[in-house]
C-alpha cells in the first residue's frame, strides 16, 4: 500500500515507522522545517551569550511508558542513556514531600504514604483509604465525574501536595474540571503497574533527538519519503483512494495538531461529496469542539543555580504560578539552567516570566536571568470531565492519530504514540478492513 501521514511530530512518526515496518510505501508530509512538532528542540543562547539547546516544552515521561520505549529502541535510541530514571518524588524544596522507593508495588506506594514529610497520620490514612478504594473499583468512575469529586475525603495537604502536581502534570487541567477517569487510568499505570512504571524518565538530551531525528534516519534508511515544509492543504476521494500533493495514495493519516488536522478535514468536506464529505464533516464538527490548555516553559539561569534534585516541585499560586522546576544542568544542558513548568497557565508571558523570577527568589533563592519563556497556547487539550474525543477513523482509508484522539490517555508523548500504532495496525490490515 501507498500511505501518505501528514505531520512529522512524534506521533506521525510514530505512525511511519510502524507503517513502514508492516512493508509498506510511506510518504510524509511536514509543514514546518523541523521534526518533532510540540516536542521539538529550540536553539537559544545563554544571557552570557553561550550557545544551549533547550524544548519548547520541557516533558517527563514514566516507566509504564511502554510504547513509547519500545519505539525508541525499534529507531536505535537506548532510553537507559537518553533518559533519567528516577523513582517517582514529589518533594518541595523544603523536603517535604513524598518519595516512592524503587520496590515492586503496591510497597511502594505504601512506603511512600510512610514515609511522605511533612504529612501527618491524617493525610497518611486518608490517602490509603482512597487508594484502596479505587482498587476496589477497578480504577474506573463514571464519565462525569472530576478529580475533585473523585479525592473527596482526601485530606488538603494530599490534595496540594500530590494530587494536583499529578493532575496538571499529566492532564494539564485543573482539578475542579479535570477528568477522573482518565486520571485514575494515570493512576493505574503509574502507580500499580509491573516494577518501574511509576520511575520518573527524564530527557538527557534536547526533544528532537530523543526520537525525531533517529526516527527520520530510520525511516530513510526503509526508503521512506520525508518531505518538510509541505504543507498539505488538499484531500480529495478518488475512489477508494485518496489524492494529495498531486500522488494518488491507499490510505491516508493526520497526525498534525487537533486544529490543524480539523481545519483540513473540514476543507475536504466542502470539496467531497456523498457520505465521504459527512464523514469529514462529523469528524471536524467533534475536533473543533475541544478545548485548549496552554503550558508555560520559564527558562532562567544563573551560575551557581544547582537543584538538590533535577527535579522539585514548587508551590504555586495565582502569583507564583509554576508547579515543578528542572534542573537542565543535571540533564545534560548548561550548569545553572533551570525550566520552570507552569500547566495550565494563564496570562501573558512576561507578566508569568516575571512571576517565576520572583517566585524563584522566594521559594530556591535564586538570583536568575530570564533567558526564554515558551508559551504554547494550544499545549493540549482540556481533558475535562464529561470528554468527547473525535474517533481515529474518519472516513474510508482516512485517519486520525494524535494525543487528542479517542484513547484512554490524556494529552501525553505516550497518548500519542499509542495512538499512532493503533492506526498503523489498521492501516496494516489492508484496504478491505479499513474501508
Amino acid at each position: 500500500m501507498k500511505v501518505a501521514v501528514i505531520g512529522a511530530g512524534w506521533s506521525g512518526l510514530s505512525a511511519a515507522v510502524e507503517i513502514t515496518r508492516a512493508g509498506h510505501q510511506v510518504s510524509i508530509y511536514e509543514a514546518s522545517r523541523t521534526l518533532g512538532g510540540r516536542s521539538r528542540a529550540l536553539p537559544s543562547n545563554l544571557p552570557d551569550g553561550t550557545p544551549v539547546m533547550l524544548d519548547n516544552g520541557q516533558h517527563i515521561l514514566i516507566g509504564a511508558y511502554r510504547a513509547s520505549l519500545n519505539l525508541l529502541r525499534r529507531v536505535g535510541v537506548d532510553p537507559d542513556s537518553s533518559l533519567l530514571r528516577l523513582p517517582l518524588t514529589l518533594k518541595f524544596p523544603d523536603q517535604q514531600g513524598i518519595q516512592l522507593p524503587p520496590w515492586a508495588p503496591p510497597w511502594n506506594v505504601l512506603a511512600g504514604m510512610a514515609t511522605a514529610r511533612g504529612w501527618s497520620w491524617r493525610d497518611k490514612a486518608s490517602l490509603l483509604r482512597q487508594a484502596i478504594r479505587w482498587q476496589l473499583i477497578s480504577f474506573r468512575c463514571p464519565a462525569p465525574t472530576t478529580v475533585e469529586q473523585l479525592c473527596q475525603g482526601l485530606s488538603p495537604t494530599v490534595m496540594t501536595e500530590l494530587i494536583a502536581p499529578l493532575c496538571l502534570s499529566a492532564l494539564n487541567t485543573p482539578v475542579a474540571v479535570a477528568s477522573a477517569q482518565v486520571f485514575l487510568r494515570v493512576l493505574h499505570d503509574a502507580l500499580f503497574s509491573p516494577r518501574g512504571g511509576s520511575d520518573l524518565l527524564l530527557p538527557r538530551v534536547d526533544l528532537t533527538a530523543l526520537f525525531p531525528k533517529a526516527a527520520a534516519a530510520w525511516l530513510g534508511e526503509q526508503g521512506a519519503r520525508l518531505q518538510l515544509g509541505q504543507r498539505v492543504e488538499e484531500l480529495h476521494s478518488v475512489g477508494p483512494q485518496w489524492l494529495l500533493q498531486g500522488e494518488l495514495f491507499d490510505a491516508v493519516v493526520t497526525a498534525t495538531p487537533a486544529t490543524d488536522a480539523a481545519r483540513l478535514i473540514r476543507h475536504g468536506a466542502d470539496s467531497n461529496t456523498g457520505t465521504v464529505s459527512h464523514a469529514m464533516q462529523q469528524w471536524a464538527q467533534a475536533t473543533e469542539a475541544l478545548q485548549f490548555e496552554a503550558i508555560t516553559t520559564v527558562y532562567a539561569w544563573a551560575p551557581e543555580a544547582q537543584l538538590s534534585r533535577p527535579l522539585l516541585a514548587l508551590r504555586s499560586s495565582p502569583t507564583e504560578p509554576a508547579q515543578f522546576v528542572f534542573d537542565r544542568g543535571q540533564l545534560g544542558g548548561p550548569a545553572g539552567l533551570l525550566a520552570f513548568v507552569i500547566s495550565a497557565s494563564q496570562g501573558e508571558r512576561e507578566a508569568l516570566q516575571a512571576q517565576v523570577l520572583a517566585q524563584a527568589r522566594t521559594q530556591l533563592g535564586l538570583q536568575m536571568q530570564p533567558v526564554q519563556t515558551v508559551v504554547e497556547k494550544r499545549a493540549t487539550f482540556a481533558c475535562t470531565a464529561p470528554l468527547h474525543r473525535p474517533q481515529q477513523p474518519i472516513a474510508p482509508g482516512l485517519w486520525a492519530c494524535g494525543d487528542y484522539v479517542a484513547s484512554p490517555y490524556p494529552a501525553t508523548i505516550e497518548g500519542a504514540v499509542r495512538s499512532a500504532l493503533e492506526v498503523a495496525q489498521a492501516i496494516g490490515q489492508g484496504p478491505a478492513q479499513t474501508a
